[in-house]
């Protein structure tokens, strides 16, 4: 018997939705990180890029636990002498909540040429309204791993 090994011609992707209300922000991340890599297949191949597509909606309803919200800060460093910008998750979550989310999700991806490819089939809104309804995405249910 061979073991089956996934290739780039033979991987089909599906559209998955996620409603983000009321979720924990750090255990959405880490669910919606396994579907973009295609963890959650039994074809799953860690040298091929087998993820599907993942729309998560109402981003500015997430959760973050604890005190987060008010001590957790967001670093960007230009490149600069005195280059490096601090932003609070508050202000942060209020204005670019999907911003936000799709950074935690990045960071939980693999650091190569994978794992860039992987991001870009995150789809992050702070609200209900997306233009993807010509792909037909099917509902991704988390609420009750939400544990």
């Amino acid at each position: 018997m061979k073991t089956y090994m996934a290739n780039p011609q033979t991987v089909e992707r599906k559209w998955y939705i996620v409603d983000a209300k009321g979720l924990t922000f750090g255990r959405l991340a880490s669910k919606v990180a396994n579907v973009l890599m295609g963890k959650h297949k039994t074809t799953y191949t860690p040298h091929v890029d087998s993820g599907d597509f993942v729309i998560v909606i109402n981003c500015s309803e997430l959760v973050l636990t604890g005190d987060k919200l008010a001590q957790k800060k967001y670093y960007h460093y230009s490149g600069f002498p005195g280059g490096l910008k601090e932003v609070g998750y508050d202000k942060l979550m209020k204005e670019k909540a999907n911003f936000a989310f799709i950074q935690a999700v990045k960071g939980m991806l693999p650091k190569n040429s994978l794992g860039r490819k992987m991001i870009n089939r995150l789809k992050a809104y702070n609200d209900a309204n997306h233009g993807h309804e010509a792909q037909k995405p099917e509902i991704l249910d988390l609420k009750g791993e939400n544990k």
